[in-house]
């Protein structure tokens, strides 16, 4: 689909109303005056004033917003003057601000605080958000424009960003069928408007099936084996629906523990047949159908394209570069990975039989709670143990403290800053030098309207226009572990790396610094973009960071020695069961993406890679491609590979850290200005090795996966 392009907002509408309507506005005009979507924000750095949008007003704001960039677009069309590199490329990346605004609104809402009303809106304005980035695509007088000043590349001498925009402009455009035929426009327009539709109803489907489903629990045996907190937790959550036991959901911080520490085995298969059968049920939230229109729909259009599949499509613009380096980065790796994960799998076996397992082979419902037991016993390790550490404000303020150590931030939070919910916090982030950086919005908890899973995004992104750096408005959304009556929220410990995680996507749209926001922050490869994220998760790993933040909810004492020992020692734990589970992943969104479609089955397809990389025994009614919204409702089609690929590049990168100290302020400063400022200006290798000295080595993530014997 066309990239919206973003610019700030301008006087376009007024500039075409006669004075005489100016003067005596039209009862339409002055209702769209009044609409909070199109005015200026009069918010602190100018914020989206949530406490004055109503659902009714996204439509037509973002109506009037399409009818503003497609005058913008008819303007530099319309320009008698020869195409240069400022009047088209420029104006164009400058044309469409107040769409982007009203969408950028309305689709974060979508993920995070939705509703049936919402939805529904949603649901009408993706096929018109489709079809006005097809017309700016498939707008021939436009692309002309675009080549001209392209086939003019040298001569013009353009350098940096100027250079990149250009490329990226015309690439554009040629990757969104500015090239095709008439007849084969109109195909490559309905395929566009079904792919947006059948994604979203993907997310929606998968939303139901994880709201839907509760497990009630009333005979207090049937809780042996969990914390007090999953208790407590399940507690809270059956008063909060009216049920007289223990409620269990799908909802991870729900299914997760239970799935951990439950006893009752029957119950955690009841459990996670639940959860691994969303959108298999072929009912009103089935996805199987739709996985198979998605698989077809990308296909069609690569192939309209000139591509081969969907993922040489995709791949093109990427560091990996092609579906057969991709097959085999993934190959490679389960051959270092699967080695370790069948003799892991052995001792856990062993050890589940020695502790009265009955069974021949353990089951998928059977893995997280004999693993959690046998890291217990090895390491006296759990989350019980390490949750009280781990307060959820005093991991926050952990990241913020270290984003401090490393590039000077400072975090303050503030009250006044509208927000979606009474539970996001909002904070203004400031430069070593006191400097205003980015607004940066935190919202922590599950809710109903809000899709499982964390991310990042960014509601108002970074550029320079006319001279002045507007700064960036970033959201990190998590489904952490709530407080209860008794407890404030104590994260997991893969909780606290989830939350870097989200924070390193966050600081590279933070730190953001680019002239034009299409070249800005995240806007970078997909295979790229984890970097900075997963690199941040390592300091969840420092003995020095750990003892920033890691302090007893009651007590306040530091969190000891001997349990961070615990922690480093356990990193590896399972590692290469992890890695199998992460490859299966990639490897089954190759498939789908990396060749023609087959007509398979959901089934076939995950049976044909599980028989490369899965230990386990099939589960009769249970697939993860219908719940598998990273690759078919979100952007990782062809993508989810780029875990593994970052991973590579963060284990490399930290070593670099590791070398001189990890609050080196000279290797951050490298890595700040090579990779979270430069967004994607320069390609992305070349921006590792200026900051590496050279290219990437594996070695350094197969050390720290354990993926040797």
């Amino acid at each position: 689909m066309f990239t919206l392009r973003k610019i700030t907002q301008t006087a376009v509408l007024l500039a075409v109303l006669t004075p005489a309507l100016l003067a005596q506005p039209s009862p339409e005009k002055a209702k769209m005056s009044e609409n909070p979507l199109l005015q200026p924000f009069k918010t602190p750095h100018e914020t989206v004033p949530f406490d004055l949008i109503k659902n009714d007003h996204y439509l037509p704001a973002l109506k009037e917003a399409m009818t503003m960039g497609r005058k913008e677009i008819d303007a530099i069309v319309a320009n008698p003057a020869a195409p240069t590199f400022e009047n088209t490329v420029v104006a164009l990346e400058n044309a469409g601000h107040m769409v982007n605004r009203v969408s950028s609104v309305l689709f974060n809402l979508n993920s995070a605080e939705t509703s049936p009303e919402l939805q529904k809106i949603v649901r009408e304005a993706s096929p018109l958000l489709t079809e006005y980035g097809n017309d700016i695509s498939l707008n021939e007088k436009l692309f002309k424009r675009i080549k001209t000043v392209y086939d003019q590349r040298d001569q013009l001498k353009l350098e940096g960003e100027d250079r990149m925009l250009l490329e990226k402009s015309y690439k554009g455009f040629a990757r969104n069928g500015a090239n095709l035929k008439a007849a084969d426009k109109d195909k490559f327009r309905a395929i566009n408007k079904d792919l947006s539709q059948f994604s979203l109803q993907f997310g929606e489907n998968v939303l139901n099936e994880t709201n839907e489903y509760l497990m009630e629990v009333t005979d207090e045996k049937d809780l042996a084996g969990l914390p007090d907190f999953a208790r407590e937790a399940a507690k809270a959550a059956a008063t909060q629906k009216g049920k007289t036991g223990w409620v269990f959901t799908l909802q991870a911080p729900s299914y997760q523990p239970f799935m951990q520490y439950a006893d009752s085995r029957e119950l955690r298969k009841k459990l996670f047949i639940a959860y691994n059968s969303r959108g298999f049920h072929s009912d009103k939230n089935d996805n199987q159908q739709i996985i198979g229109k998605l698989v077809q729909l990308r296909y069609d259009r690569a192939k309209l394209l000139g591509y081969q599949t969907h993922a040489d499509f995709i791949l093109e613009e990427s560091m990996a570069g092609s579906p057969e380096k991709v097959k085999q980065f993934l190959s490679e790796l389960a051959g270092y990975a699967k080695p370790v994960a069948e003799k892991q799998m052995t001792e856990l076996t062993t050890y589940a039989k020695q502790n009265g397992f009955k069974d021949e082979r353990l089951e998928r419902w059977d893995y997280n709670y004999y693993s959690e037991k046998l890291k217990k016993e090895k390491y006296a390790l759990d989350d019980e143990i390490l949750k009280p550490y781990f307060k959820l404000e005093n991991v926050i303020e952990g990241a913020f403290t270290i984003a401090n150590k490393l590039y000077g931030l400072t975090f303050k939070e503030r009250k006044d800053v509208p927000t979606y919910n009474p539970e996001v916090k909002t904070y203004d982030v400031f430069d070593q030098d006191g400097k205003f950086l980015a607004v940066f919005y935190g919202d922590y908890f599950p809710r109903a309207g809000k899709r499982s899973g964390a991310w990042m995004n960014d509601i108002q992104g970074q550029k320079v226009e006319n001279g002045v750096n507007i700064r960036p408005h970033i959201v990190n959304v998590c489904n952490f572990t709530r407080p209860t009556e008794t407890k404030p929220s104590l994260l997991n410990f893969n909780e606290v790396t989830t939350l870097f995680h989200e924070f390193g996507h966050g600081l590279h749209g933070m730190l953001a610094n680019s002239k034009y926001e299409s070249l800005s922050g995240t806007s970078v490869y997909r295979d790229f973009v984890e970097l900075p994220s997963q690199v941040m998760e390592n300091w969840c790993y420092d003995p020095e960071a750990l003892k920033l933040f890691a302090k007893h909810y009651q007590t306040g004492e530091v969190i000891p020695n001997d349990l961070i020992e615990k922690i480093r020692a356990s990193q590896n734990f399972m590692a290469g069961m992890a890695n199998l589970t992460q490859l299966r992943y990639g490897l089954v969104d190759m498939y789908w993406h990396g060749s023609a479609p087959k007509g398979e089955t959901v089934e076939q397809v995950e049976s044909h890679i599980d028989s490369l990389v899965n230990l386990f025994p099939k589960v009769p009614g249970t697939a993860f491609s219908p719940a598998f919204s990273h690759i078919f409702a979100g952007g990782y089609s062809a993508g989810y590979y780029s875990y593994k690929w970052s991973e590579v590049l963060d284990a490399d990168a930290f070593e670099f850290f590791k070398e001189k100290g990890l609050s080196n302020r000279e290797v951050a400063d490298k890595f700040r200005k090579n990779v979270l400022e430069k967004g994607g200006t320069e390609k992305p290798m070349e921006l590792y090795k200026k900051f590496r000295g050279r290219e990437p080595s594996p070695q350094a993530m197969l050390r720290r996966s354990g993926l040797t014997l």
